[in-house]
């Protein structure tokens, strides 16, 4: 006999989906190559300090790890990395993330150094078989002032053999050979543009000694911004483009010098590319891609004829798709769903039969705890509109007292140009199992609906994103969905900025949760790494020049005006928003007497990676909510020190 749910208010449910869960069944995947019939991708493991594994899957369906344990696939060029290794033949070459040396390693033997010990990172390669190289971007850290980004080419057999064939850019990225290896296309940018702001597309002949003749720009600029460029097997140059509003497709032909559109929508076929090796689509043979797309924020697979550029959609469980890679009849690809984690997933092209060949959590939980997202679109200042995700609390075992509404956690994400994604999230539903509502809100700026709503935050960072995240909690307060006296806001990184600043500058929230998040806008001007030393020039205005801005949106300036208790966690070895720009805040609130917690963790960088520093965060903000908001626990979790509690 069912019995009836427990009356237990909001905050108080006990769930079955713990940190402990979350932790020990999470990797992070990605980084997905073909190699012939073979299939490797990258794991991330929180159980082992958050080392990335290159994993390999045979035809017969047997998978093996193959980076050594003492070795981490992780390359450190702009610091975000990505594009960490290429294979061929079974014969793997990849950056080791504690030297950044580039390793060899083939199916018989362990990896082997093939760079010299020296101050240099490399990343995003390509193997170029019939000179015997591999020609990626090399990051140059032994100059003074800011690195020097290159593309190199490093000899298979002689590592120290490392030879520049393109400079004099800020910043280069996916070098493509044409498939009989005579030309080879990049991209590159200049400070201050972001690649989603503006890359230039360019292609080059490879001349007999393997240098590269004159380079001829075919596409991008200044305002457009060019994604992944692919060579289709019969020579012709595809690549990504928002010329038009949109990331749509393209074809360059070198024989008319002509671009000419592929596939003409609105909708999404690029990313902002924060980390290398990001992929859309794929080619599956001559005459046809296997690509996907963002529409309206859900994902799809398509087919495109190369000769009558129709469009077909290939039906699919899931509603998002990245890393999509095509050859031998096969597409290969990471996808999840409202309902399933994401997973890598395989695409027999022949059939349409799908197989899953690793998933990103082993778990089987009862639907009754688990949120089903709904995509909601809500006013905003100056008369537009704004997206996000809503998920209700929902917990089978208990119901809170109809006088009761939920807690609301807003999430603001990270970029600030990512997007949300309704793809099954175990840390969403750790909340929404307790009790707590979440909003997961696409600001202006954020990608998938267009240029000209990620441009929404040209000059308007602090401003656009904290009016989108604060009028969306108060129109669910409005609509009766939440307790508008228990609004929390919680973001990393930049969206940890638009946290600290939506508490300060707007009097919504009544708690929030910084995650490595900005407080002091010059200090990040002056003190971050060189991808993003110039970024705030288009989300605030030029620096100094424009230091009044950069004053006016500080939260650490603006202290008195902030009222409400907030939580900081922050790894001490972050680069990209080191630890002074929390130290400051917590600094701040604590002689304010407010009440402050700050949580610091050895050996992490930007971004949590280790199992138990992602177990203790997610228990350390539910633990500061259940002080400041005044529920009690289920269970029993290890305190944080909250100053002036």
């Amino acid at each position: 006999m069912t019995q009836p749910p427990h009356l237990v208010p909001y905050g108080s449910w006990k769930s079955p989906i713990t940190a402990d869960m979350i932790v020990q069944s999470s990797v992070r995947l990605g980084s997905i190559a073909l190699d012939e019939k073979d299939v490797y991708w990258i794991e991330g493991r929180p159980a082992e300090a958050g080392r990335n594994v290159i994993v390999r899957r045979t035809p017969d369906g047997k998978t093996v790890d193959l980076t050594p344990e003492r070795f981490n696939a992780r390359t450190r060029v702009n610091e975000y990395g990505g594009g960490a290794f290429a294979v061929k033949d079974g014969t793997i070459y990849f950056s080791n993330f504690a030297d950044q040396r580039l390793y060899q390693q083939t199916p018989s033997s362990k990896p082997q150094p093939l760079t010299p010990i020296a101050n240099w990172r490399y990343g995003d390669g390509v193997i170029d078989q019939q000179r015997g190289r591999i020609i990626c971007v090399g990051e140059n850290h032994t100059v003074d002032g800011e690195p020097v980004n290159t593309l190199v080419s490093i000899s298979q057999e002689n590592g120290e053999d490392i030879q520049v064939l393109a400079s004099g850019c800020d910043f280069y990225s996916s070098p493509r050979l044409s498939p009989d290896s005579s030309k080879l296309a990049w991209l590159t940018w200049n400070h201050p543009h972001m690649p989603w702001d503006g890359t230039q597309l360019w292609v080059a002949p490879i001349l007999t000694d393997g240098s590269i003749g004159v380079a001829e720009p075919i596409a991008g600029g200044g305002d457009e911004s060019v994604f992944q460029p692919e060579w289709s097997p019969d020579g012709v140059l595809y690549f990504v483009c928002d010329r038009t509003n949109w990331w749509n497709l393209y074809r360059w032909q070198p024989s008319q010098g002509a671009i000419e559109p592929l596939c003409e929508m609105e909708a999404e076929f690029g990313l902002p590319q924060w980390v290398f090796g990001m992929s859309t689509y794929g080619f599956d043979g001559a005459n046809r891609i296997i690509c996907t797309y963002t529409q309206e924020g859900n994902w799809h697979l398509a087919s495109i004829d190369l000769k009558t550029k129709q469009r077909s959609v290939i039906a699919t469980p899931y509603t998002s798709i990245s890393d999509l890679k095509v050859a031998d009849n096969q597409a290969v690809f990471i996808a999840g769903s409202v309902t399933e984690a994401s997973a890598i997933v395989q695409l027999d092209l022949t059939n349409g039969q799908i197989n899953v060949l690793r998933s990103k959590r082993e778990l089987a939980i009862d639907t009754g705890y688990l949120s089903q997202p709904e995509a909601i679109a809500f006013p905003t200042t100056n008369g537009l509109t704004a997206y996000g995700l809503f998920y209700p609390p929902q917990n089978k075992d208990y119901t809170a007292p109809t006088s009761e509404k939920p807690p609301l956690i807003v999430k603001s994400h990270g970029g600030p140009t990512a997007a949300t994604s309704s793809t099954f999230n175990l840390k969403i539903q750790y909340w929404t199992s307790r009790g707590f509502a979440i909003l997961d809100v696409n600001y202006g700026g954020s990608t998938g609906y267009g240029r000209d709503y990620r441009q929404r935050l040209k000059n308007n960072w602090g401003i656009v994103d904290v009016d989108d995240c604060t009028n969306g909690a108060k129109y669910l307060a409005e609509q009766g969905l939440v307790d508008g006296e228990r609004l929390a806001i919680a973001g990393g990184s930049a969206g940890g900025y638009t946290t600290l600043a939506a508490l300060t500058f707007r009097d919504v929230f009544k708690a929030g949760a910084s995650y490595y998040g900005v407080s002091d806008l010059e200090v990040l001007a002056k003190d971050t790494h060189k991808f993003e030393s110039r970024y705030l020039d288009g989300l605030i205005g030029p620096y100094p020049e424009r230091k009044d801005l950069y004053q006016q949106r500080s939260p650490i300036h603006f202290t008195d005006q902030l009222s409400c208790p907030v939580i900081f966690f922050q790894g001490l070895e972050d680069k990209v928003v080191p630890p002074n720009q929390a130290e400051m805040m917590v600094a701040a609130l604590k002689a304010k007497g407010l009440p402050v917690a700050y949580v610091t963790y050895e050996g992490e960088q930007h971004g949590f990676r280790k199992a138990e520093t992602i177990k203790r965060t997610l228990e350390g903000e539910l633990y500061f909510y259940s002080r400041v908001f005044g529920f009690e626990l289920a269970e029993a979790i290890e305190p944080v020190n909250i100053y002036n509690y």
